[in-house]
């Protein structure tokens, strides 16, 4: 089976899980919160064009993890999934003078719908418990790691097929460069979360700023990664070494 066949019936298959699980999220959702849920999107949306390259692998992080988070835990099941939707939408848009890619963005859109309706799945089920009562912060983890997981798995797998390279090193690679972000898009979120608890939802705007910083630390940290990483530094660093 070539590559081409393979990588379709990769896409079919994450359509297949991404409209099953956000149906049955759909199903299962909660009461609607309009305004949280609007600024929520114009925020998650905006920043989903402030993205990174990650070296080393054909694919780009974008920033807005801390506000699809945000949506699973404070939001409804529909409403997480429609803002996760239409910001992965904005994110994966192409450019001036760039081609559209109707199997690539329906396969971000898959993608994202499975994590952000898992996540959102998981943390109402762990806040809820009747075991645990109300965690938040442990739902916070197990969501966090739903999306995580969500995200790098179908990632690693749709490069290791198009590319035929080992699925497991892929994922390896995406998860050492990228985790440290969702501790960081943890703790952002949970900072939202005590904000619109206390302050109000307005205020949220102002994690805006934060995430620009984060966004071009990571953009000058990769960028620098990807230098290092080229032949001919390589070379340069070998000669001068011996």
């Amino acid at each position: 089976m070539n590559s081409t066949r393979k990588t379709k019936i990769f896409i079919a298959t994450m359509m297949l899980i991404g409209i099953g699980t956000a149906g049955y999220a759909a199903f299962a959702s909660h009461a609607p919160h309009t305004y949280l849920a609007l600024g929520v999107l114009a925020l998650a949306a905006t920043t989903s064009r402030m993205k990174v390259k990650l070296p080393g692998i054909n694919g780009n992080m974008s920033v807005n993890l801390p506000f699809l988070l945000t949506a699973a835990i404070n939001l409804s099941a529909v409403e997480a999934l429609v803002i996760t939707c239409i910001s992965t939408t904005v994110q994966c848009w192409p450019r001036k003078n760039a081609n559209f890619n109707p199997q690539q963005m329906a396969f971000n859109l898959s993608m994202m719908a499975f994590a952000s309706s898992s996540a959102s799945l998981i943390f109402h089920s762990v806040s809820h418990s009747t075991t645990l009562g109300q965690s938040s912060p442990l739902g916070l983890v197990f969501a966090t790691l739903a999306l995580f997981l969500g995200q790098t798995a179908p990632v690693a797998g749709i490069v290791a097929v198009t590319e035929g390279r080992s699925a497991g090193s892929i994922w390896l690679n995406l998860a050492q460069l990228s985790f440290p972000y969702y501790i960081v898009g943890a703790g952002v979120t949970s900072m939202v979360q005590a904000m619109t608890s206390h302050l109000g939802w307005g205020l949220t705007l102002a994690v805006f700023p934060v995430m620009f910083v984060i966004h071009r630390s990571y953009r000058l940290y990769f960028s620098a990664m990807a230098e290092s990483l080229r032949p001919e530094v390589l070379i340069r660093a070998a000669g001068a070494g011996a």
